[in-house]
């Protein structure tokens, strides 16, 4: 059975991952109740673990001692539920796809003319439908990958369902849904799914290995 995570856990969490959010987009983002992750927030703001921040971007924030705490639960998580093998494995398997991932995220913004590498400007339709196409196969390639990990923490389920929403709207023909960044494009999600393990396993981007 699936672990479910704390609502304290989840809380940090989602600004770990989002960097700035309200109670109802933490709610969102994670999949729990407005009712059971404001209070959460409230108490955490109340510890200074978490600020709120105003101005054009208005939200909660992670205060250097939430983003401790919030590494310590991961890991507690892990521990507890004997699930770092597990995970470790989808990581694995991840980074594999991470980098099919880029190259098609590449292909998509930039094309060959002439000899010329240029920004793609989307008239080549046969291109862009192309590059769809790898797009749904790498997603395609993912999801076990994804299954798997929901199998053993419910955390990792909405990001299911942010990656399928941003497909839907690429292969409809949406061209922000791909690539466009400080949106919910597909890049962006994949890049939160990417945070999210890495942040489970308590790993550094820039330590990564190459795949």
């Amino acid at each position: 059975m699936a672990v479910a995570s704390s609502p304290r856990l989840l809380a940090l969490h989602a600004l770990r991952l989002r960097g700035v959010a309200d109670a109802d987009a933490v709610a969102e983002y994670m999949d729990i109740s407005p009712e059971v992750v404001g209070p959460e927030l409230a108490a955490l703001e109340e510890q200074g673990l978490v600020t709120f921040r105003r101005g054009r971007f208005p939200g909660f924030v992670l205060a250097p001692g939430g983003r401790l705490l919030g590494e310590r639960l991961l890991a507690d998580e892990l521990e507890a539920h004997g699930l770092r093998p597990r995970v470790e494995a989808s990581y694995e398997e991840f980074l594999h796809f991470n980098r099919q991932l880029l190259t098609v995220c590449t292909q998509w913004q930039l094309r060959e003319v002439g000899g010329d590498t240029v920004a793609n400007d989307h008239r080549d339709e046969a291109h862009d439908r192309a590059v769809i196409d790898a797009l749904v196969a790498v997603d395609g390639r993912l999801q076990p990958v994804l299954a798997a990990l929901i199998e053993v923490l419910e955390r990792f389920g909405p990001h299911q369902r942010r990656l399928r929403k941003a497909l839907d709207h690429v292969v409809a023909g949406e061209h922000d849904w791909f690539t466009k960044p400080m949106f919910p494009s597909y890049h962006s999600c994949w890049f939160e799914l990417h945070e999210d393990l890495l942040a489970t396993l308590g790993r550094e981007r820039q330590r990564e290995r190459s795949p």
